[in-house]
């Protein structure tokens, strides 16, 4: 089984969060956005529950799959940790009831692949965000741990993406799926996580931030001008790759839709 080769790869080469030196934060380096976007991970990282229970029930049928969720969960519950852990170093808490509230498992997709598809698309978002506001941020804890939670994030769309291309392997007829929910995510002017976009309007969210809050805060504080559209770019070459299509610009994920559809 292809998680196999995964599980031992993680258990030799993973980061233990144990090993993290707290005591080490420097509280005079801390600057009020830096707790913002911690908090906003930890409400981010709080939905691995809901996703692990959502493809549990999703892909009953797949064994492989289901193992490698539960390796993925593990690490993202890790992150969910770390973020929770500086920020108590900080002296600052998030709500327990807002965490609580993410609990519920998401929907299945309209199809596996479309959830796989959407799971790309998030883990290939925080990687490049993580990476980028840790070269933002001057607290040497805080940068490391960002740092380390982007490397996570880029072997984990590296599994969704094997994933992906073994079930459109064996289930052509989802790639229509897989190429709406590209566009669905990816034709905005603004980032868009599955998070957010089903877990953001939550009544125990109010006045809380939100994955959504980090997003922007992002965009207005950290990004290039052009950012956002080369984060765009690089999620739709990664898709198509995995359809071997040309997706390069959203008149084309448009095209290859309905050239799918049509076929």
């Amino acid at each position: 089984m292809h998680t196999y080769d995964v599980f031992t790869q993680y258990e030799r080469n993973h980061w233990k969060l144990t090993d993290v030196d707290f005591s080490a934060v420097r509280k005079d380096l801390v600057q009020p956005e830096y707790v913002t976007i911690a908090k906003s991970a930890v409400m981010g990282e709080s939905n691995v529950i809901a996703a692990v229970h959502g493809f549990l029930n999703e892909f009953v049928d797949d064994y492989d799959f289901s193992t490698f969720a539960v390796v993925w969960g593990n690490q993202e519950v890790q992150h969910h940790y770390m973020f929770k852990a500086w920020l108590d170093a900080v002296g600052e808490k998030v709500d327990d009831g807002a965490v609580a509230a993410m609990r519920a498992p998401y929907d299945p997709g309209t199809t596996p692949s479309a959830t796989l598809a959407t799971n790309i698309i998030s883990e290939l978002t925080v990687n490049h965000i993580y990476r980028r506001v840790a070269h933002a941020v001057q607290e040497p804890v805080l940068h490391d741990l960002l740092l380390k939670a982007s490397r996570d994030e880029a072997a984990h769309a590296r599994e969704f993406i094997h994933f992906c291309r073994e079930r459109l392997a064996r289930h052509p007829e989802e790639k229509a799926s897989v190429l709406e929910t590209l566009y669905v995510y990816t034709s905005d002017s603004r980032i868009k996580h599955p998070v957010g976009l089903f877990k953001s309007n939550l009544t125990e969210l109010e006045d809380h931030e939100t994955i959504d809050t980090a997003f922007e805060l992002f965009l207005e504080r950290v990004a290039d001008a052009d950012e956002l559209k080369e984060l765009q770019h690089k999620i739709r070459r990664v898709f198509g790759g995995i359809v071997e299509m040309d997706l390069s610009t959203n008149g084309k994920v448009r095209h290859a839709l309905a050239d799918v559809i049509a076929a």
